[in-house]
């Protein structure tokens, strides 16, 4: 039984992410990652409700629970991975998904997010079933304070906090009404940093706007950037684990362009090293890192398989093109409160934000997506990838093929009867032109398969 998609398990509340499905969860989590496990919720209303079945369900078979409650969840990962006798944990979120959602995202003891074989071992136990331990086995639960402190410690111990603090910045953040409403302006305040928040307080209808951090979604903290003449604007997710940035003067920042601008960054600091990428991320990323006297790897999408490829490979930095950075000198995770601390440091050491842009190479990626049935998903990257066998293709993750002057991805949905096309150059016809043959290309395709 297939449960765990690309970042956890993910649902509607008391829909398919049932109190029972939360339960039995939580027994199969205690059997596979160990006695000794650390649970945090975002503010989402359901939050506590999956909690506590998923709570119950650990100390039902003698795992103890330390409930650290409402923390971003690289703050729980934070938690984890500085105790050796925790052996591994459990965050309940559904990040950018709408308030409806709820999710159960599991870590293992080092921190990081749960491996593949770990998760396909308590997908396995949930469908053959586990015991209780007898009633004086059962564990227990303690409530844990200070866990979001930590972890702000943490952050700061990585960044060059006397810089920022002399650069005298300004920033206005949007907490999306999510995890961070305490963390990130208590960030900014320790690194004397001036903050202006918006949408600070948890609430997990997420009133202010809907908690994926999209230009779209942020068209007041655009206007709150400008209109106080702030330095920047940081925006997270419902969960924190993700950041994306206004310039000084108004403009949102794509992820890609935030990804490459602080990857140059922290190649020039270190002089050199290897950065990962999912390869649905921008040529700008791998432009600026070669610039800096770095390298690039590709992987498949999802963050948690960029930080296994940065942990074996040796990564400095990676990311997605989402807002997800991931500092391998702090942890293996993506990281909202890290992201904006380096962000500040590279402000406060290379100046405006807006002016480091403006310097940047420049490309145009076109998105598109077309129905394709998921038992019709194999055929149709087969059929392309024959159809292009003498041009420059990477499977990894669907079918990448490379130009001169550009490239195409096509991918298929995980979780939708969808196939994902992107089409890059730095000359917008070209990339316009690419994406419309391929889509052509790929309906026609389906259509004879079909």
């Amino acid at each position: 039984m297939k449960m765990f998609g690309t970042n956890g398990i993910r649902g509607i509340a008391n829909d398919y992410l049932s109190c029972e499905l939360a339960l039995g969860i939580g027994r199969c989590v205690g059997r596979v990652l160990g006695r000794r496990i650390a649970v945090a919720t975002d503010p989402r209303v359901s939050s506590d409700m999956i909690k506590s079945a998923l709570t119950a369900g650990l100390v039902s078979v003698g795992a103890d629970v330390l409930d650290i409650g409402m923390v971003p969840t690289p703050a729980l990962q934070n938690y984890i991975r500085s105790r050796p006798e925790i052996t591994g944990g459990v965050m309940i979120t559904a990040s950018h998904n709408p308030p409806e959602f709820n999710g159960i995202k599991c870590i293992s003891a080092d921190g990081t997010e749960c491996s593949p074989e770990e998760e396909h071992a308590i997908e396995e136990m949930y469908e053959s079933g586990t015991e209780c331990v007898p009633w004086n086995e059962i564990g227990r639960v303690v409530k844990v304070a200070g866990a979001d402190d930590e972890y702000i410690d943490a952050v700061v111990s990585r960044v060059d906090s006397d810089s920022i603090r002399r650069a005298g910045l300004t920033v206005c953040v949007d907490c999306a009404n999510g995890a961070s409403c305490h963390t990130t302006p208590e960030l900014m305040r320790r690194l004397g940093v001036r903050a202006i928040t918006l949408n600070g307080n948890p609430q997990g209808e997420f009133p202010g706007h809907p908690s994926e951090p999209t230009e779209d979604n942020l068209e007041a903290l655009k206007k709150m950037v400008v209109d106080t003449g702030a330095d920047l604007g940081i925006a997270h997710d419902g969960d924190a684990d993700r950041c994306v940035f206004v310039t000084n003067d108004g403009r949102y920042v794509s992820g890609d362009v935030s990804l490459a601008l602080l990857a140059g960054y922290i190649l020039r600091k270190r002089h050199g090293g290897r950065v990962v990428v999912t390869v649905a991320t921008s040529s700008i990323v791998e432009d600026v890192a070669r610039s800096a006297g770095g390298e690039v790897e590709y992987t498949a999408v999802g963050s948690p398989i960029v930080a296994r490829a940065m942990r074996s490979d040796g990564g400095v930095f990676g990311g997605e093109e989402n807002g997800g950075l991931i500092f391998a000198d702090h942890q293996y995770c993506r990281d909202g409160a890290m992201g904006a601390a380096m962000m500040l440091e590279c402000i406060a050491g290379q100046g405006p934000l807006g002016e480091q842009i403006d310097a940047m190479p420049r490309y145009r990626t076109v998105k598109a997506a077309i129905r394709c049935p998921d038992e019709l998903k194999e055929r149709l990257i087969g059929s392309v990838s024959s159809a292009h066998s003498g041009e420059r293709c990477n499977l990894t993750d669907g079918l990448r093929i490379d130009y001169d002057d550009g490239w195409v991805l096509l991918r298929p949905s995980g979780t939708e009867p969808k196939f994902r096309i992107y089409s890059e150059s730095k000359d917008p016809a070209v990339a316009e032109r690419r994406s419309a043959e391929f889509v052509s290309e790929a309906e026609g395709i389906l259509e004879r398969l079909s």
